[in-house]
């Protein structure tokens, strides 16, 4: 019988198990053998309940101490979203969480010394298994080395990270974005215009303004300026919506149907949000909006081809027209290589207004 102390160790009170020997004389010694390994066992499990005895007068910055601190993956993970989490968004703690559940279903949850390159290869062959594609893979392991990095130096310990400079083929299963045609850009804004709707006005809003999706759906009615000389979008934090990258804060004319876009907004606004629908408990719900807009656009655009494609577009069409880099890079808020670029307060609005007059495709 399980002792009653250790009930919550065992699933029944009673062990049974065959010994395997037809004879009685066997059977009795194999039991006492049996019987003296669970008294151990379970006096194990007693002292494991309880606090070391003298515990109180170990010296906490003993030298000689024999039992040195482990630090679990998943430890150093609560570490590291406690200490770097805190302001961030939502989605930094779910790319951590997610990592480490990766990571822990794949290798266990190791302590941090113990983890090797063999670890390391085999946790991304075991992404490539599941399927995610290139850059998925590089994406987490980016997470992973970070936290790696971040606990290792919090813990003090001078350990090689094992997951850095692993190969990994950021192209492979990823699937190229095509630009969406011009053509197929003004029917899908004369569709816009005939539903004339929120949801089309969030899509005639990118369509000549380059804008990444959870910019344009977490701006404040503020941010629409349409009383100035030249009517612009000012794209900046907010509580409901961070912001990709510092040099995504920028300001965008308005021209073609995007000025048309922002009209029937501020025209309709009903609060400070420019798409309620898309803002719930103090956060921008763009996975949301990104599921209803790609449904309803599938039906005009090349399968290829999604929301996010009104960016490669802007690209292209600014190229088209001889665009300088730079200003392209101010337009869509790509970060830019070139330390040189940095300097200064960019473009003017008027300068940026006018290549975005030459792309316009409502004149």
């Amino acid at each position: 019988m399980v002792p009653s102390d250790l009930d919550d160790h065992y699933e029944s009170r009673r062990v049974n198990f065959s010994l395997r020997t037809k004879s009685i004389r066997t059977a009795r010694q194999s039991a006492s053998s049996v019987s003296l390994k669970l008294e151990g066992y379970w006096q194990y499990l007693r002292l494991n309940k309880t606090s070391l005895p003298g515990s109180n007068l170990i010296r906490t910055n003993s030298s000689n101490s024999t039992t040195s601190p482990t630090h679990p993956f998943s430890d150093a993970v609560q570490l590291y979203l406690d200490l770097k989490g805190l302001n961030k968004a939502k989605t930094f703690r779910s790319a951590a969480n997610r990592a480490c559940s990766y990571l822990t279903h794949c290798c266990g949850d190791k302590d941090l010394t113990e983890f090797n390159r063999s670890d390391a290869t085999a946790f991304r062959d075991y992404l490539v298994a599941k399927g995610l594609n290139g850059s998925s893979v590089v994406r987490i392991f980016t997470t992973i080395k970070s936290i790696f990095n971040f606990s290792c130096s919090e813990y003090g310990l001078d350990i090689k990270n094992p997951f850095s400079g692993i190969y990994m083929n950021r192209d492979d299963g990823v699937q190229k974005r095509l630009p969406i045609p011009t053509k197929t850009i003004i029917t899908v804004q004369e569709e816009c215009r005939k539903t004339n709707d929120d949801i089309r006005w969030l899509v005639g809003l990118i369509s000549d303004t380059g804008l990444r999706l959870s910019e344009a759906t977490g701006l404040a009615i503020d941010d629409i300026v349409l009383d100035a000389e030249i009517p612009h979008l000012i794209i900046r934090p907010h509580p409901w919506r961070r912001l990709k990258t510092k040099g995504s804060q920028r300001i965008i004319p308005l021209v073609g149907f995007s000025l048309w876009s922002a009209k029937q907004i501020k025209k309709n606004s009903t609060c400070q949000n420019a798409f309620p629908r898309y803002i719930r408990n103090n956060e921008c719900l763009s996975n949301s909006a990104s599921a209803a807009v790609n449904k309803w656009l599938k039906t005009f655009i090349p399968k290829e081809c999604s929301v996010h494609s009104f960016r490669h577009s802007m690209r292209d069409r600014l190229r088209a027209v001889e665009c300088p880099k730079e200003i392209i890079d101010q337009i869509g808020g790509w970060s830019s290589s070139d330390v040189g670029e940095s300097y200064g307060v960019g473009f003017q609005l008027n300068n940026l207004n006018r290549w975005l007059g030459y792309i316009s495709t409502t004149h």
